[in-house]
């Protein structure tokens, strides 16, 4: 095994918000905290809540101010699994804390670990899946277009992509890799993927040490499973990120070994990514290994680098000789208490493993992004019409006759209506589904004098004269280019 320079120790103590969690969270979060108390790690723990105790209390967003102020003063969280509604309810706490604090970037590690065996085992897998953070349709702007039919908004942002790019970029320096793959939809999503494609070329020709490639994110999930190999660090939007990142832990062993980091600009948030588990809660039988890892993150993030690496292989070696093992990756299946598997891992602080790679790990040179609003401007701009999005239990020709009607005497002209993205006026054959929502297409029919609103606004009373319409999106061109999608 290469030898690797210590890094000098951090000589005071940081102070670092520790959020326990629900279920299983407070177990691991002690676990946690014994271990690094053991390895000489120079932390301060200031507890704080958030997840189901804040619902209960009626704190919708899921964190109390005093969680937010603890982390706002101290820059660094260390978090346990948070329980979350699913389908109803009040926001995720996950998604409050990273808003809260722009942590727009999430970092998963995926790297086999000794001893954890899965049917890719041996592969030697070991890479990195960095996803955009804040964006994307998890921005959760929602709404009810009719009572059967829902929205959400995709919210993609130009710089929004370029600071995701260069996370990854600076992820794959610190750790001496040598290839970022940016993985999109942006052969559908030709506007919001798309953009994450195009700005993730542009930014990536500046890092000269790193090799960069284009894959469509579905062949991206089918290749991590065929040949995950290839991947070295990987970046795509919220959504993907997020669903491909857990693949991902998959092949290493699943999320009970996942580690993750959140990073921003004023705060970076480090946590165990599997559930809260209350099946098992108070058992003493959770496994901490993923917000171990996780921990590890946090000590590199905060300069500790030696003890950082002194507790991975002290790991590592647990791991290896598979003794005290928890239940769930025993290789018996016969689990020890958490309490003795931490034992263990302590025991072998002084030890290090010869079956794992080393790897140099440096400081992520993040850069900084001044704080304003983020404004980008279009040499040209052009508005030649407007979609009005109308509720109706009409069939599409109807709908074209009264939309027409409408539109006589007006500055557009009814161009399109489409339902779900296909357009089913003018008919072009074929069979489309129908609902009570349509998308109407009005062009104008001479360039507008000024910005158009007054002739929008005109439509739009006519229109409302016969159908109830639920929103607009104008029609424009940037620099000479359509910026919207054609049916």
């Amino acid at each position: 095994m290469d030898s690797v320079p210590v890094q000098s120790p951090v000589r005071s103590k940081v102070k670092v918000t520790a959020i326990p969690g629900d279920g299983i969270g407070p177990e691991v979060m002690r676990a946690t905290q014994q271990v690094l108390a053991a390895a000489g790690a120079q932390v301060e723990w200031e507890e704080a809540l958030a997840g189901a105790e804040a619902f209960r209390r009626g704190i919708a967003a899921g964190a109390p101010q005093e969680t937010l102020d603890s982390i706002a003063r101290n820059g660094v969280a260390l978090k346990g699994p948070l329980e979350t509604p699913v389908g109803h309810g009040e926001k995720s706490a996950n998604v409050t804390l990273r808003k809260v604090f722009e942590m727009y970037g999430n970092v998963r590690p995926v790297r086999e670990l000794p001893g954890i065996r899965t049917p890719f085992s041996g592969r030697g897998i070991d890479f990195v899946v960095v996803r955009e953070n804040v964006e994307d349709v998890y921005a959760g702007i929602e709404h009810m277009q009719t009572p059967g039919v829902a929205q959400c908004l995709k919210i993609i942002t130009e710089v929004g992509c370029e600071r995701i790019v260069r996370l990854a970029a600076a992820v794959a320096e610190a750790e001496g890799r040598k290839k970022v793959t940016v993985a999109t939809k942006a052969n559908i999503m030709k506007l919001t993927e798309g953009m994450l494609k195009r700005v993730g070329e542009q930014v990536l020709k500046e890092y000269r040490s790193l090799s960069h490639e284009h894959m469509i994110v579905d062949n991206c999930a089918h290749q991590m499973v065929i040949r995950p190999e290839q991947f070295d660090v990987t970046v795509m939007t919220n959504m993907n990120g997020d669903i491909l990142s857990d693949l991902a832990a998959g092949l290493v062993g699943g999320l009970g070994v996942a580690p993750s980091a959140n990073l921003g600009d004023q705060a970076a948030m480090f946590e165990a990514v599997h559930g809260s588990a209350p099946q098992i809660a108070g058992k003493g039988v959770a496994n901490p290994t993923a917000l171990l890892l996780s921990a590890l993150m946090m000590l590199r993030h905060i300069g500790d680098f030696a003890t950082a690496r002194r507790i991975e292989h002290a790991l590592y070696v647990t791991l290896e000789e598979g003794q005290d093992l928890t239940g769930d990756i025993a290789r018996d299946g016969e689990g020890v208490p958490t309490a003795q598997y931490v034992d263990r891992i302590i025991a072998n602080l002084d030890r290090e493993s010869a079956l794992v790679p080393e790897r140099e790990y440096r400081p992520i040179a993040l850069k900084r992004w001044p704080q304003i609003t983020w404004y980008r401007a279009a040499s040209t701009r052009e508005l030649v019409g407007v979609d009005v999005f109308v509720e109706s239990e009409r069939d599409p020709r109807a709908i074209s006759i009264t939309l027409q009607a409408a539109a006589e005497g007006s500055a557009f002209d009814l161009t399109m209506i489409g339902s779900r993205g296909a357009q089913v006026w003018p008919e072009v054959g074929g069979h489309t589904f129908l609902v009570d929502h349509f998308r109407a297409r009005f062009m104008f029919k001479e360039p507008p004098k000024g910005n158009g609103i007054a002739e929008i606004t005109d439509l739009l009373q006519r229109i409302g004269r016969q159908h109830n319409w639920m929103h607009i999106e104008k029609l424009q061109r940037f620099d000479g280019a359509d910026a919207y999608s054609k049916a």
